[in-house]
C-alpha cells in the first residue's frame, strides 16, 4: 500500500482505520525511527564520539535482545570483564542480560559507566 490511509470512522476524539491501514502507518514510523538512529549513529561517529551504536545494534534492541549485552559486545568485552569494570559479579549481570532480574537503578549506571554511554541506552 502506498497510498495515505483514509479513516473508515472519524469524531471529535477518534479515528478508526483498517488492519492494513494501521500496518502502513506503523511500517512508517518504524522506518523514521530507523533513519533517525542511523542520523544520530553517523553524527556522533563523524563528531569522533563513541557513544552511538551502529543502526544493525539499534536494531537488535528493538526486537527485544538486552541493551546492556547489546552494548557490551559493542565495546568487545566479555561478561566476566564488564562485571569487574562495573563492579558487580559476573552471575549478576548474567541474570541481567538474560533478563531473570531487571538491574537497579545504581546497578544500570555503573554499568552504563563501564560501557562508556548514558544509563537512558540501556533502559
Amino acid at each position: 500500500m502506498n497510498k495515505i490511509p483514509k479513516p473508515i470512522a472519524r469524531t471529535k476524539d477518534t479515528v478508526t482505520l483498517s488492519s492494513a491501514d494501521w500496518k502502513f502507518i506503523i511500517d512508517r514510523f518504524d522506518d523514521a525511527s530507523d533513519r533517525a538512529a542511523l542520523r544520530n549513529s553517523l553524527t556522533s561517529t563523524v563528531r569522533g564520539e563513541d557513544n552511538a551504536l551502529p543502526l544493525q545494534l539499534y536494531r537488535r534492541i528493538r526486537k527485544g535482545e538486552n541493551p546492556v549485552h547489546v552494548w557490551r559486545e559493542h565495546r568487545g568485552l566479555g561478561l566476566n570483564a564488564l562485571a569487574r569494570k562495573a563492579g558487580m559479579s559476573a552471575s549478576y549481570l548474567s541474570e541481567i542480560e538474560s533478563g531473570s532480574k531487571p538491574g537497579s537503578a545504581k546497578t544500570l549506571k555503573k554499568l552504563a559507566n563501564a560501557l562508556g554511554t548514558d544509563v537512558d541506552e540501556l533502559i
